[in-house]
């Protein structure tokens, strides 16, 4: 039977590839065709990033479409053939089950439709104040509202409350799980978007973190939910394919935001949310980065830290070339992985 589950998450992972490479021609002609790119605009607030991505204005946005449809597809597409033929070799693929994928599905292609509008508010120039989409603050209280939905699912309908802290064991929190919950899908929703800024760096973090949560969550048993992420991965590698520099077009927010708060329901779900800071320690350092740019600002009067804020834009601003910036994130995004995985193992070996 175990042959099985590594087979299904192998074929699954690699169809996803394959289907997502497919049909990426088909929306980079939609987009391209309809003028759905971003602009780079120099209202005076961003002057470094405004100057270094200056030439990058028009290239599409909402390329994160690719992946979280092609989940949607797979996902619904083999629980329609298992429902109709459930004894078929097809049908034995579906991965779509109550325990494990109906939320992290379900939250992924709504923070996903929210980002998606997100994106054409910034591609129309609408939205914040000399256009941008939402603002900060918007965005911030539509994570606090999807976790709040995600924390109140896990804690009435699963009836979960057990938080687990490494080496340590499982703690009974009751309804302090809610804004535990919260918090942490909001602090790495917030994380992943802040390191959408360069092409290929969110993609191939994100690519990273979820194959180790495929790892994880196969080691745990849970086989539906490994395969989940292991679509998310195929689906991100061939997105990847298209997105390293030059891009052939952006994440955006329909990816960015849904694949940051699918991340964190995903560490809740396995139990890991004290392991992820180490799976995804560069979304931990850039968002570190913008806080501590933000706070020098507001306690020195105006002084900065960074030159500019990610960190990825103020190595741009010293000089470094943006491949090699996004080539040394992967390795520690890489390593930091492997080290999540061993983190784990010696947790549950204890």
């Amino acid at each position: 039977m175990a042959d099985f589950y590594i087979i299904r998450l192998l074929l699954l992972s690699a169809g996803a590839f394959i289907f997502t490479m497919a049909w990426t021609p088909l929306l980079t002609n939609f987009l391209y065709r309809h003028k759905l790119g971003k602009t780079i605009r120099n209202n005076g607030s961003t002057p470094i990033f405004s100057k270094l991505h200056a030439a990058k204005s028009g290239t599409p946005t909402m390329g994160g479409v690719l992946i979280w449809v092609t989940v949607l597809i797979f996902a619904l597409g083999l629980a329609l053939v298992h429902w109709l033929w459930p004894n078929s070799w097809l049908g034995e693929l579906n991965f779509l089950s109550r325990s494990q994928t109906y939320l992290p599905l379900g939250i992924l292609v709504f923070a996903a439709l929210v980002g998606l509008f997100d994106d054409w508010l910034d591609v129309r120039g609408l939205g914040t104040k000399g256009g941008g989409g939402l603002t900060v603050k918007v965005r911030l209280l539509i994570y606090t509202l999807i976790a709040l939905v995600g924390a109140l699912w896990f804690y009435f309908k699963l009836g979960w409350d057990t938080f687990h802290v490494p080496f340590l064991g499982n703690f009974n929190l009751g309804w302090w799980y809610i804004p535990v919950f919260v918090i942490i899908i909001v602090s790495t929703a917030f994380s992943v978007n802040e390191t959408d800024g360069l092409d290929g760096l969110a993609g191939g973090t994100l690519l990273g973190s979820f194959m180790v949560y495929s790892v994880l969550s196969f080691l745990t048993g849970r086989y539906d939910l490994a395969v989940f992420c292991g679509v998310i991965g195929g689906a991100l590698l061939a997105f990847l394919w298209f997105n390293i520099n030059p891009a052939r077009f952006y994440m955006g927010d329909t990816g960015s935001m849904s694949l940051g708060i699918t991340l964190g329901v995903i560490a809740m779900l396995t139990n890991t949310a004290l392991i992820l800071p180490v799976i995804g320690l560069i979304f931990v350092i850039e968002s570190l980065s913008v806080i501590i740019q933000v706070v020098s600002k507001k306690l020195r009067h105006g002084r900065k830290v960074f030159l500019s804020a990610p960190i990825h834009h103020h190595l741009e601003a010293k000089g470094w070339p943006e491949p090699k910036i996004v080539m040394r994130f992967w390795v520690i995004a890489a390593v930091s992985g492997a080290l999540g995985i061993c983190l784990f193992l010696l947790d549950h070996s204890w």
